[in-house]
């Protein structure tokens, strides 16, 4: 069976656990990677990892490479890509600590490579985005929160805005009005790129703090760095239930 891709981001340096076997330094027709792609085992289980921030580097949201790291990945020949997200909250149930595993997404971002389609092809890749992430990998991350006795909220929209900066309140406010359910900035363009490249691609989103207005503390990292110690162990323990069915 071909092995899963883990992307980890802020908080997820490394996969705990994970015995690296090898690492893939993988030459893109788009440049340079974030940082060689880990193989390694975890359990018995065979996958990839790789952070797309770098790390020890910290690459901003809007200058990842996104294509590079998804052109990388499915040469690799994964057999799917399970993105990991921190977020802040927005609506009342997405409170700090809580795990959501969306299943819609709207992009803010501008100016990013958002597409493998350069026009010289002779056709047009108009992929379908309908439903942004694939079920089948949906339902089996939610199966495996389930068999953990993990909390989770089972569906919600991931809005994803420029960054680095943080948002504004009034900017909250319209993405609530949008349906907004968490606000992060690294799932676009890479779900979409991950669509057009034909792997199969979901998300774990960890919140970490309020949106902005939402709190009554201004928002820093120091503040987020407990919840984001917490979440990501949760968020490694539903990846070990996830990869024990495979």
């Amino acid at each position: 069976m071909k092995p899963l891709a883990i992307i980890g981001g802020t908080g997820i340096d490394e996969l705990e656990g994970l015995e690296v076997l090898s690492e893939h330094r993988v030459e893109t027709p788009f440049g340079a990677i974030s940082r060689p792609i880990q193989e390694g085992r975890l359990g018995s289980t065979t996958l990839y990892f790789l952070q797309r921030h770098g790390s020890p580097d910290a690459i901003p949201p809007h200058r990842i490479n996104y294509r590079a790291n998804i052109w990388a990945l499915k040469s690799l020949g994964v057999a799917g890509i399970v993105a990991i997200n921190s977020v802040g909250g927005i609506t009342a149930s997405m409170r700090p600590g809580r795990l959501l595993i969306p299943d819609q997404v709207i992009d803010y971002t501008w100016g990013r490579e958002h597409t493998f389609d350069e026009g010289e092809q002779g056709t047009l890749m108009h992929i379908d985005f309908t439903e942004p992430y694939d079920g089948a990998l949906r339902r089996a991350l939610l199966a495996a929160a389930n068999s953990a006795g993990i909390p989770h909220d089972a569906s919600g929209v991931h809005g994803v805005t420029q960054g680095p900066r943080l948002e504004t309140a009034a900017e909250i406010r319209r993405l609530a009005r949008d349906g907004c359910d968490v606000v992060g900035m690294t799932g676009m363009p890479e779900a979409a790129l991950a669509r057009e490249a034909g792997v199969p691609y979901a998300s774990i989103c960890m919140v970490v703090n309020p949106a902005a207005g939402l709190g009554d503390q201004p928002l820093t990292l120091a503040m987020m760095r407990d919840i984001l110690a917490s979440e990501s162990a949760v968020v490694r323990q539903l990846l070990s239930e996830l990869l024990k069915h495979r």
